[in-house]
C-alpha cells in the first residue's frame, strides 16, 4: 500500500520538473503548450496566460483535443503532432501535475514537464495571472 505522497514522490523520480522561473521565461510565448490540469473552478480563480484548462481526470482522454492540434481529424495524428512539442503541466502545488506528466510519458509523450510548486509557487512569487 502507498500513500498519495509516496505515489507523487515516485512519479517525480521518473519525470522532469521545471521551476516557475523557467516557466515564466517561456510563458509569454503564445505557442507554448501549457496545460492547467486543475478543476475548472480552480482554473477560473486565476490562471497563467496561454494556459489551456484540461482537468487531470480527463487529460489522457482529451489531450488530442488541445487547440494546437485541432486541425488534425485523426486522433493518432493529433497525438503524434502534439508529441513533437514540449508540454508543460501545472496544478495547484505540483502533485497532480507530476502524476499527469508520468501518465503522458507512459502514453509516449517524450517532452513533458511538471511545474515544481504549481500555481501556489507561481502566485507566491507574484507572477501574473489572468482572472
Amino acid at each position: 500500500m502507498k500513500t498519495s505522497n509516496q505515489l507523487v514522490d515516485e512519479a517525480k523520480s521518473k519525470i522532469k520538473e521545471i521551476s516557475i522561473q523557467d516557466l515564466k521565461s517561456k510563458a509569454s510565448n503564445p505557442h507554448i503548450i501549457l496545460i492547467d490540469i486543475r478543476e475548472p473552478d480552480e482554473y477560473q480563480s486565476g490562471y497563467i496566460e496561454h494556459a489551456v484548462n484540461m482537468p487531470r481526470g480527463v487529460l489522457e482522454m482529451r489531450i488530442h483535443q488541445h487547440p494546437s492540434v485541432l486541425q488534425h481529424c485523426d486522433t493518432l495524428v493529433a497525438l503524434e503532432a502534439l508529441s513533437q512539442h514540449e508540454i508543460y503541466l501545472i496544478c495547484r502545488s505540483g502533485g497532480r501535475s507530476a502524476l499527469a506528466a508520468l501518465s503522458l510519458q507512459n502514453m509516449g509523450f517524450p517532452h513533458v514537464f511538471s511545474i515544481e510548486g504549481g500555481m501556489q509557487a507561481w502566485q507566491d512569487a507574484n507572477f501574473p495571472i489572468v482572472q
